[in-house]
């Protein structure tokens, strides 16, 4: 039988993606016990940022071919309670999730190819960050999302772009 660490050795790579001891060691953290179905969701969720529930899952199945699609959704239904990763949900787009946690960043999304890309808070006098009206709420987090064409999509010169639906992976790679 392959170990956890030999399994997911070869899904590692230049991003500075945890390794699988590290996750491991996230899940313990978090208090969720640790399977080599959540391991490996976690995993790939660090290799595929943005990634849908069907990459994801594509994604685990090429080291795990006998995961069902139920313990895909499981693990990431735990994993994003837990707070291991965040779910995004463009307009027009299947829930997304990302690694990138415990900031307040946002995403641009090109209207044509539905690529999505992290953006770091503005800073400085940002506005539109602040509520207008509070209502009395403790706000601690400001969701945003740019929408517009990426640089590919820009010089292809398309008039009128159509938006993407359910990008699969990242077009321009």
């Amino acid at each position: 039988m392959v170990s956890l660490l030999d399994s997911f050795r070869k899904m590692r790579n230049a991003r500075n993606v945890p390794t699988p001891p590290e996750l491991e060691r996230r899940l313990r953290g978090v208090d969720l016990r640790v399977t080599r179905p959540r391991v490996a969701v976690l995993s790939a969720v660090h290799h595929h940022p943005h990634a849908d529930t069907d990459s994801i899952l594509r994604a685990v199945r090429a080291d795990l071919p006998e995961v069902s699609h139920q313990a895909v959704y499981d693990g990431l239904r735990a994993l994003t309670g837990a707070g291991l990763v965040r779910r995004i949900e463009p307009a027009g787009s299947p829930a997304r999730y990302e690694a990138r946690i415990g900031d307040n960043h946002h995403h641009l999304v090109c209207r044509s190819c539905g690529v999505i890309v992290d953006v770091d808070c503005a800073v400085g006098d940002t506005p539109c960050l602040t509520a207008a009206d509070d209502h009395g709420f403790t706000v601690d987090e400001a969701e945003v999302t740019y929408w517009g064409l990426c640089p590919t999509c820009s010089s292809a010169s398309a008039p009128h772009p159509t938006p993407a639906v359910s990008p699969r992976k990242d077009p321009h790679d």
